[in-house]
């Protein structure tokens, strides 16, 4: 047989893990792969601490060189060689070398595509300016340094909310600047939904970072002290001797576009389950492509680091003749800051509505991490999201100082394992309590939303509480309520509440809640046994104060 050429397109985390795994699976296949940047491997989720000095070595984020690919694997690698177009009927791809310019033609039997993701550079006035970065490669993150190290800027903007916004903020924060984050959302971290959010908001401004929001950049300027100037949408403006734009990447697809390959609605190259492109000898991995949710069936792209290391290995696979399968994505993300975590798997309920599905209950608790009794013990913000006809999980979404990733990557795996809220309230997990409790928060979400399918309980929704004319019943104790409550509600703590329920309304809907959601479903059951119509609010005062419109408005105005 004549020796197989595989090209790879590109290294990092797709296309470095899929060299890899093709010479596990053949030993005598012809592999080169092609990175027009100067490293094929790296880690570029560690790049904003690199350059908040949490990790001081940049050799630390180097996870392969072209020498270890040489020496372990018999991987050719050219660094600094970039293709810029694909010649489909005769295989081949045109590559330049950077440096020098010169241009020359590499066949291939197979070829695998993964370019990555680029940053996004808003075509805005003044937007290259000096002392303005993105952040998405390892020369970007040296760069970024270098200014902080030479002109020592007191002041920061960060443009954008997400993940590495955050990430950049605490980090700046972390080398002494003043910090700023703007966003034209309305909302901190949006892949989480907006009540959800809130806890993230809270964090950042308790360590000072001034957030704008709803509110756009319109253009930067120079200032007199040879600094930066940042004009938004709004009128306001900001002093910066730094400016991260971290406003989200975009696929880059230009090659795959240009040869002609289906490109999908967001943006990205479409790929079946076996990575396989609409070219019979093109394959495409990671942040370039689009795949199927596993939630909705719709395309989705998410650029994430777990999914793109797995879709290498099927790539490999198919390429080497197995029958391997990339069965979809679920988008399980999380990212600290400030010492707080936040994390999701599935969908949130925004996605669920804007891909047309109602059939959907939402439950929300705040359980301690670890037992109570045990020192040190710090609540998770949770919610879940199941379907209403069967219970199965469709997602979560956690913030909280300890155990969020614990907890959402058992829910993970649930829900890939095509998991119902009965599967969460019966699994069996770890419990010392230093680690947890007996009855595990992942228990006690699958309980919560057990009940609400067993038909034990009835949920309120807090979107309609501004709408509703039901009874408010709050049951906590007379201090708590007198520390803060729902506007109009009447205040029966569920310790007098076999005394007094009697004069509550027969013949009106009560909607009760609590400070968490626990002593109000004891209240629900009791009423509804006593023949009331009753509702639960799920996750009680404190879901409240991340839903209250006056607490969302400061979203727009801190």
């Amino acid at each position: 047989m004549a020796r197989k050429r595989v090209v790879i397109v590109g290294g990092v985390a797709g296309g470095a893990s899929c060299a890899a795994r093709l010479r596990r699976l053949d030993e005598d296949a012809g592999i080169v792969i092609l990175e027009r940047g100067y490293y094929v491997s790296f880690a570029n989720c560690g790049l904003p601490y690199f350059v908040g000095n949490v990790i001081q070595e940049e050799s630390k984020l180097l996870l392969a060189s072209p020498d270890l690919f040489r020496e372990r694997f018999n991987i050719e690698v050219r660094l600094r060689n970039e293709v810029i177009s694909i010649d489909r009927q005769s295989r081949e791809v045109v590559v330049r070398e950077v440096d020098s310019e010169r241009e020359y033609r590499e066949p291939y039997d197979a070829l695998v595509l993964s370019p990555g993701a680029a940053p996004i550079r808003p075509a805005l006035p003044g937007v290259d300016l000096p002392g303005i970065f993105t952040l998405r490669s390892l020369p970007d993150s040296e760069d970024i340094r270098d200014w902080i190290d030479a002109k020592k800027p007191r002041r920061a903007v960060v443009v954008g909310g997400g993940f590495i916004g955050l990430e950049m903020a605490e980090n700046l924060v972390h080398r002494g600047m003043e910090v700023t984050i703007i966003d034209v959302a309305d909302q901190l971290m949006p892949p989480l939904d907006p009540e959800m959010a809130e806890y993230v908001r809270r964090r950042v401004a308790k360590h000072a970072v001034h957030v704008q929001l709803s509110d756009g950049v319109a253009e930067f300027k120079s200032s007199a002290d040879g600094g930066l100037v940042v004009a938004t949408q709004s009128g306001a403006a900001f002093d910066a001797g730094l400016v991260v734009l971290s406003i989200g990447v975009r696929p880059e697809s230009r090659l795959a576009r240009a040869a002609g390959l289906e490109i999908g609605d967001r943006g990205g190259i479409r790929v079946d389950s076996r990575m396989l492109t609409s070219d019979p000898y093109i394959w495409a991995v990671g942040d370039a492509v689009e795949v199927k949710n596993r939630i909705t069936g719709k395309w989705e792209w998410i650029p994430l680091a777990g999914p793109a290391n797995r879709q290498g290995r099927v790539a490999a696979d198919v390429v080497c003749g197995r029958n391997s399968r990339f069965s979809s994505v679920q988008g399980t993300a999380i990212c600290g800051f400030f010492g707080l975590t936040a994390a999701l798997t599935g969908v949130t309920e925004k996605a669920l509505r804007q891909a047309g599905i109602e059939d959907f209950q939402a439950v929300y608790l705040h359980p301690a991490h670890h037992a109570g009794y045990y020192p040190g013990a710090k609540p998770i913000h949770l919610k879940i999201l199941f379907r209403g006809s069967d219970g199965l999980l469709l997602g979560a979404q956690a913030v909280g100082e300890e155990g969020v990733e614990r907890r959402i990557d058992v829910i993970a795996m649930a829900i890939q394992m095509g998991g119902t809220v009965f599967d969460l309230e019966e699994a069996e997990l770890c419990y010392a309590p230093q680690y947890g409790s007996a009855k595990d928060p992942v228990n006690l979400a699958g309980m919560a939303a057990a009940n609400v399918m067993r038909g034990d309980v009835d949920l309120a929704s807090w979107r309609e509480l501004d709408a509703t004319d039901a009874f408010l019943l709050d049951v906590r104790e007379v201090e708590e309520f007198r520390d803060g409550s729902i506007d109009g509600a009447v205040n029966i703590p569920l310790s007098k509440l076999r005394a007094r329920y009697k004069e509550l309304p027969r013949g009106r809907e009560i909607w009760v809640y609590c400070r968490a959601g626990h002593r109000s479903y004891y209240a629900c059951r009791f009423l509804a046994q006593n023949g009331f119509q009753v509702r639960n609010l799920s996750g009680g005062y404190r879901t409240y104060r991340a839903w209250q419109p006056e607490e969302r408005r400061q979203l727009c105005t801190r």
